[in-house]
C-alpha cells in the first residue's frame, strides 16, 4: 500500500523487468562467447588439418610427376650439393671460365615447361630438369657439363645458346648491399647484406602469448589478445624497416642524424647502404603477406635463435644455392 502511494511499486517493478532484460542479455553473451570459442578452436583445427593436407598434397604431386614421367623411371642425379659462401663462389666462378665454340653453351632458365632446346640437349636426362625446377639450366653440347641451379633470386625465363655460360652473380648473391629483414609473429630484425656477412641494423622482440590448448570464454580472450599482440609487433617491424629504409634514401647525413638520435652505431653501420637498395623479408610465412607491397621480394626461412643470430641463419638458408648434376 506505502509503496503505491509513494510510487515505488512501479519501479520495483520497471526494476524486475530490466534485471531479466540484463539476465537475458547475458545468457546471449555467454552463448556469444561460447559460440566465438568453439569457432576459434574449429579454426585451429582447420588451420592444423589445411597445412596437414598441403604438405600431403604436395608430396603427392611430387610422386605423381615422377610416376608420370617415364623417362624419371630411368634417370637419376649423379649428385646433389647445397652451395654458401665460398664454395658458391667457387662453382660459380668454374662453370663461368668453361668455354667453347659458337653455340656450344647453353644457358636456360626454366619454371615450368622444360624449353625445346634443354629436351634436345639432355634426351632421357631432361626428365630431372623437371623435378627440379625452376633451376638454371647450363649444359654444353659435347655433354660434358651438366647442372642445374636454384638461384636466390631468379631471372625470368629464357633460354640461349652461346660461347660460354650465361651467370650473373646478382641471381646467386647481392652485388651490392642489400636491405634483408627477418619477421616472425614475435620477432623482429633488419641488417645489411654485401653478399659476405650481415650487420644488424634494428631488432624487436615482443612478448606474444603461445599456444592455447583451453576452451570456453578464456579461449576466445586469448585468440582475440594474441592476435592484437602480433598485429602490433607486426605494425612495428613495419614502420622500423620504413624508418630505416627512408633514412637510407635521404643519405648518410640522414642516418648519422637518426643514430644521434638513438638510432646507435648499427644504424650508422648501415649507412653505406646505396639509395634504392633491394629489401628482401625473410621469415614466417603466415606474416610475410603484410609485406610484400614494401618487400622486392619474400621466402619463408626457419630461422630461430636471438635477433643477430636468427637474421644470419635466414641470410645464409636464402642465399644457400641448391646443385643438382644432371
Amino acid at each position: 500500500m506505502i509503496d503505491e502511494l509513494l510510487g515505488r511499486a512501479e519501479l520495483k517493478a520497471r526494476i524486475e523487468e530490466l534485471e531479466e532484460e540484463k539476465r537475458h542479455l547475458e545468457r546471449r553473451a555467454e552463448a556469444e562467447e561460447e559460440r566465438r570459442s568453439e569457432a576459434a578452436r574449429k579454426r585451429q583445427e582447420a588451420e592444423a588439418e589445411i597445412n596437414r593436407l598441403e604438405d600431403r598434397i604436395e608430396g603427392l604431386e611430387e610422386r605423381v610427376e615422377r610416376l608420370s614421367v617415364d623417362d624419371d623411371a630411368d634417370v637419376s642425379f649423379r649428385g646433389t650439393a647445397r652451395l654458401g659462401g665460398e664454395r658458391r663462389d667457387e662453382i660459380l666462378a668454374r662453370l663461368s671460365s668453361f668455354e667453347t665454340g659458337a653455340e656450344g653453351a647453353l644457358t636456360a632458365m626454366v619454371t615450368d615447361d622444360v624449353p625445346d632446346a634443354v629436351s634436345d640437349a639432355l634426351g632421357d636426362r631432361a626428365a630431372l630438369v623437371r623435378r627440379t625446377a625452376p633451376c638454371l639450366v647450363c649444359v654444353d653440347d659435347a655433354g660434358l657439363v651438366a647442372v642445374a641451379l636454384a638461384p636466390p633470386t631468379p631471372p625470368a625465363p629464357f633460354a640461349e645458346w652461346g660461347e660460354s655460360f650465361r651467370l650473373e652473380r646478382s641471381w646467386f648473391a647481392p652485388v651490392e648491399p642489400t636491405w634483408v629483414a627477418l619477421v616472425r609473429s614475435d620477432l623482429f630484425a633488419l641488417g645489411v647484406y654485401d653478399g659476405e656477412s650481415v650487420a644488424l641494423v634494428d631488432d624487436i622482440e615482443s612478448d606474444v602469448m603461445g599456444a592455447h590448448s583451453k576452451g570456453g570464454f578464456s579461449q576466445a580472450r586469448f585468440e582475440r589478445r594474441r592476435d592484437q599482440q602480433v598485429d602490433e609487433h607486426l605494425d612495428r617491424a613495419r614502420e622500423a624497416i620504413l624508418t630505416h629504409v627512408e633514412a637510407a634514401e635521404r643519405g648518410p647525413a640522414a642516418v648519422r642524424a637518426d643514430a644521434g638520435d638513438g638510432g646507435g652505431p648499427a644504424a650508422v653501420e648501415g649507412s653505406t647502404i646505396s639509395p634504392g637498395a633491394d629489401l628482401v623479408v625473410l621469415g614466417e610465412r603466415t606474416v610475410l603477406g603484410q609485406f610484400t607491397d614494401i618487400a622486392d621480394r619474400t621466402a619463408a626461412v626457419d630461422a630461430t635463435g636471438d635477433p643477430a643470430d636468427a637474421l644470419r641463419s635466414a641470410v645464409r638458408e636464402f642465399w644457400t644455392v641448391r646443385l643438382s648434376i644432371l
